[in-house]
């Protein structure tokens, strides 16, 4: 469910056209088209996808789902201030930060629908003669709303829960089938090296702003993803918040944050350095044909392995799927955030958001490229006070589990002064029952002795009688 309510459209979208696109155009300090541009193009891919958005969505998610399911707060962005400002949280701040993050969310989302409709139609447009205009996009975008109200209506748990668990299926089918039949040997030397690179440098990485260089590629792929991965936050956040109840914030971090970093790594590597192999080997132009149109790189690259209508076809039904899930999660966490945090919305309220956001999409792309264009550039700008949001929520967090710890060791302190307590007056009452054992048992002693003498005594007695 957490790659089936959006992020798994990015997977499949950048999974081929990322590190190829690196590898032609590498960031400073690697010269285009060789084996460390390569190496490189891989590693920022994987940088890119890995620990730093689900870092993003995990501070939101925790924080969300902390002060729902302990603090029983709505179900609303907001409500993850209220141990900082308390009650006034109900007032206008809070509802800015709402407002803020149902723009973010709509903005993100719309995104997402035109690049998968984009995506969808460029495949389709590879492996039949259908064309790839936007007429046909629009079709496509027709026909997942329709879907996904069908899903809509049969819940979280039947809906989203049942395509999620199908999708998860076909994209391990797909991964494996790339791994066993493609370079097997390249994926598995690329994932070791990406791996190993990636913990060595991810700190230099993530701190590097080459300001001794008039250099453009870190705003047009890194800052652009963290910005991008941002104004993703709110919605997912939310949704990761209400699938995570019942769950230890042990659990949360490691299927949050740890899980999805490790398959972003084998995905990158696998369908990215697939395509690597290809377009180093000089069989295909892979290259020009990602620079030229991105959307159909992941078709391009399956056309150069066996099976390649069937898989095209599976990687149809992948992408479709993601579409019909993302809209599906998207309605329900904008419903809920315009529902006073109901972690329940209606299904008027879902569907009218998944109608509004299908109608931005379809929009966007009749006006062109720049449409979409302009709804990125508009979630990078939602991006940068939301980051200011989710600095303040770490805070926030901290102040919840810090309260709550304090609460626990007074309570575990208490217990274990209160058993301390009955340990001591086990001992003291074993002390006392053997002083007051020893004690009765010199009294019968002595009254015993006094007996015996008064018997002695009386039989003494009469027997100098009887002498006498």
């Amino acid at each position: 469910m957490l790659f089936a309510a959006g992020i798994g459209v990015g997977f499949v979208f950048w999974g081929v056209a990322e590190p190829v696109l690196y590898y032609l155009d590498p960031p400073m300090g690697y010269a285009a088209e060789t084996p460390e541009s390569a190496v490189a193009g891989l590693r920022y891919a994987v940088y890119h996808w890995a620990l730093h958005p689900w870092a993003i969505f995990s501070i939101v998610g925790l924080t969300l789902a902390y002060v729902q399911f302990r603090k029983d707060r709505p179900a609303l962005v907001s409500s993850a201030f209220y141990p900082i400002l308390g009650e006034r949280v109900n007032g206008w701040f809070g509802r800015f930060i709402d407002i803020l993050a149902v723009i973010a969310t709509c903005t993100g989302v719309a995104t997402t629908f035109g690049l998968s409709a984009l995506q969808i139609t460029g495949g389709l447009s590879f492996i039949t003669a259908i064309p790839n205009n936007v007429w046909t996009q629009i079709i496509i975008i027709a026909v997942v709303t329709v879907l996904f109200m069908v899903s809509a209506g049969k819940g979280l748990d039947k809906g989203i829960k049942r395509l999620s668990n199908l999708n998860l299926a076909v994209a391990g089918i797909l991964l494996l089938f790339v791994i066993i039949v493609g370079p097997t040997l390249f994926i598995a030397e690329s994932i070791v090296t990406t791996l190993g690179g990636y913990i060595t440098n991810v700190a230099e990485m993530s701190l590097t702003m080459t300001p001794f260089a008039e250099s453009g590629w870190l705003g047009r792929n890194t800052i652009f993803f963290w910005a991008w991965h941002i104004a993703w936050a709110p919605f997912m956040g939310v949704f990761i918040a209400r699938i995570s109840r019942g769950r230890t914030i042990r659990e949360f971090m490691a299927g949050v944050l740890l899980i999805p970093s490790l398959l972003a790594i084998i995905w990158f590597t696998s369908f990215g350095g697939t395509a690597l192999n290809i377009e180093i080997a000089g069989n295909v132009p892979i290259g020009d044909m990602v620079m030229d149109n991105v959307e159909i790189a992941l078709f391009a690259t399956l056309g150069e392995l066996p099976l390649s209508m069937i898989t095209s076809l599976l990687a149809v039904i992948l992408i479709l799927i993601f579409f019909i899930t993302s809209a599906d999660s998207a309605s329900y966490v904008l419903g809920s955030m315009t529902s006073r945090g109901s972690l329940n919305p209606s299904l008027i309220v879902k569907m009218l958001w998944g109608l509004l956001i299908a109608g931005t999409a379809s929009v966007l792309l009749i006006s062109g490229d720049g449409g979409l264009e302009a709804l990125q550039t508009a979630s990078i700008i939602a991006a940068l006070p939301f980051a200011i949001i989710m600095t303040l929520m770490i805070f926030s967090v901290l102040i919840m589990i810090g309260r709550d710890y304090n609460k626990e060791n007074v309570k575990k302190r208490r217990l274990h002064k209160q058993k301390l307590s009955e340990e001591i007056k086990d001992d003291l009452y074993d002390d006392l029952k053997e002083d007051v054992y020893e004690q009765v048992k010199e009294e019968v002693k002595e009254e015993v002795r006094e007996d015996i003498y008064e018997q002695v005594k009386e039989e003494l007695y009469e027997e100098l009688n009887e002498r006498k």
